[in-house]
């Protein structure tokens, strides 16, 4: 038996060490292409999220700065003016704040929230006094809602639901706006509640004799049609655009003025400083501002 020369078992044994390194040399390649695949696809991965964390944050953005549609075209300046027989007069207007003739039906302003309490105690000591006022065409008022307390109802942002709620009205039922404002304030809900429900805004509301377009005034309550509006709206007052003012800060609710003047508020409220102020601020007592019958009053009890 002969052996095999010793070269080529050399040979033998080079060739099975650099067989050995090329498959080596393969796994160190595919395993390199593995993690290329890896990382490539960890990119692409990061970038799908980062370019839908874009589009989300831009959303936001844009759906934040989106402004707020247009408010009702009775309430052009944030308020609606009520006047002779408690009927709107036009759109609102920003009116000088002053009175320029001693003809003209004094002017009263009120910027309110229909969950300030003081809002609630003007009202219930000098709500009629306005209407009547008003309805005989001695004056007209123009009342503003403002939301300043929507953080005041447990989250429910009462405060600017039932100013919604109020400028539904003013677009879809104007001429019950000034009885709707009072029964908003005669049912109003104590402050650090959740306030009442959009459903209970809606019996309120419709529940007030005469209020027209009942389903559209429901829709908009429940959608809250104008409340992005009612929001801007306050912003602007609390920032110092207040329209019937030459007031340049807001002092909160109630702001009442009358022909520009601010009255000021007593403790208590009552009807009789307010009507001393209302003649006051009329300019004189030859011009005092009486209520006279109106074809437009509520019928006696008789129906007569």
């Amino acid at each position: 038996m002969t052996n095999r020369p010793e070269g080529d078992a050399r040979a033998a044994r080079n060739e099975r060490r650099e067989a050995a390194r090329q498959r080596a040399q393969r796994a160190r390649t595919q395993q390199k292409r593995r993690q290329r695949g890896t990382r490539l696809g960890l990119r692409i991965g990061l970038g799908v999220v980062l370019l839908a964390a874009v589009a989300v944050v831009t959303l936001v953005l844009v759906d934040s700065v989106k402004p707020a549609g247009p408010g009702p075209s009775t309430m052009s300046q944030g308020g609606i003016t009520i006047g002779q027989g408690l009927q709107p007069v036009g759109a609102s207007a920003s009116p000088s704040p002053s009175a320029t003739d001693a003809s003209d039906p004094v002017r009263i302003t009120m910027y309110v929230d229909y969950l300030c309490d003081t809002c609630a105690q003007f009202e219930r000591a000098n709500g009629d006094y306005i209407a009547s006022l008003v309805d005989s065409g001695a004056a007209t008022v123009d009342i503003h809602p403002v939301a300043v307390l929507t953080n005041r109802s447990q989250g429910t942002k009462y405060s600017l639901r039932a100013a919604n709620a109020a400028a539904c009205v003013a677009d879809r039922s104007p001429g019950q706006f000034y009885a709707v404002n009072q029964a908003l304030f005669a049912r109003q809900p104590e402050q650090g509640t959740s306030g009442l429900t959009n459903a209970q805004l809606e019996r309120i509301v419709t529940g007030v004799d005469g209020v027209q377009d009942q389903a559209a005034i429901r829709d908009c309550i429940q959608d809250q049609t104008y409340a992005k509006w009612v929001d801007e709206r306050t912003t602007d007052v609390t920032d110092g655009d207040i329209p019937g003012s030459s007031l340049d800060a807001f002092p909160g609710p109630p702001l009442v003025l009358v022909n520009g003047k601010q009255y000021e508020l007593t403790s208590p409220i009552t009807n009789d400083d307010f009507r001393t102020f209302v003649v006051s601020a009329a300019g004189s007592t030859e011009t005092t501002p009486t209520p006279t019958p109106s074809a437009s009053a509520t019928p006696s009890p008789s129906g007569d």
